[in-house]
């Protein structure tokens, strides 16, 4: 039986570090049409959907092929989730009669992530191999060796048991690259959350996985984005 699959794509309008990010043109393009591209490319979803709150960015996304959520001003809002932005979603679509499998959700600031990324993750929860699935990469520091700066502006190991351990010595370790999750929508209803007991990672290079969140890291996509097309 076939499993209907939908595809959010949160864009608020108010970003404090990178002014208007889900829109800024990155090769040519307003960045969210990057991923609205890909998301109808891989043929997967039965709605492609851009949450906003921002009347330029519906229009934009509208445009671009995407169906469009217009979420409650408390919903857009710095202190507001993705995960309660999801649910209120998916509940609107219930009540609407439409009722979903597996919810994916990429994030507009990940421009370089491509299609087939995207089928990737939605697979490995599609097959039923987890319940949850979502794009990694692997770590460009140590992360055992991770300090924090305390009040008085001195450095403390975050974990001191293992920051003296060699590399070697450590188990594989990756982060989420902030680009793509896919979950059973019933799990993710129950507990709100992109992580469960059986989550699988799909490792992508960290030239697909930058997260845009800064000049500097529009700087270096771009980087990357020209490295790409040679």
């Amino acid at each position: 039986m076939s499993q209907k699959i939908v595809a959010v794509i949160p864009a608020r309008g108010g970003s404090k570090r990178l002014p208007r990010k889900n829109i800024i043109p990155f090769l040519g393009k307003p960045m969210v049409v990057h991923t609205i591209e890909a998301a109808l490319e891989t043929g997967l979803f039965e709605r492609t959907v851009v949450s906003s709150e921002d009347e330029e960015i519906l229009r934009i996304a509208g445009e671009s092929g995407a169906d469009l959520d217009e979420r409650a001003p408390e919903l857009a809002t710095d202190s507001a989730t993705v995960s309660r932005v999801c649910r209120d979603f998916l509940r609107k679509e219930q009540r609407s009669g439409r009722n979903y499998d597996i919810l994916c959700v990429l994030y507009a600031t990940a421009p370089l992530r491509t299609s087939e990324d995207i089928k990737t993750v939605v697979g490995m929860v599609s097959t039923g191999k987890c319940e949850t699935a979502l794009a990694t990469t692997e770590y460009a520091l140590a992360p055992n060796q991770a300090l924090r700066i305390t009040r008085d502006n001195t450095l403390q190991p975050m974990w001191p048991d293992v920051v003296d351990l060699n590399s070697k010595d450590m188990p594989p370790l990756c982060a989420g690259n902030g680009s793509t999750y896919a979950v059973k929508t019933g799990s993710f209803m129950k507990t709100g959350s992109f992580l469960g007991f059986d989550t699988l990672g799909h490792l992508m290079p960290a030239s697909r996985s930058v997260d845009i969140n800064t000049m500097e890291d529009l700087e270096l996509a771009n980087y990357y984005a020209k490295k790409l097309s040679r």
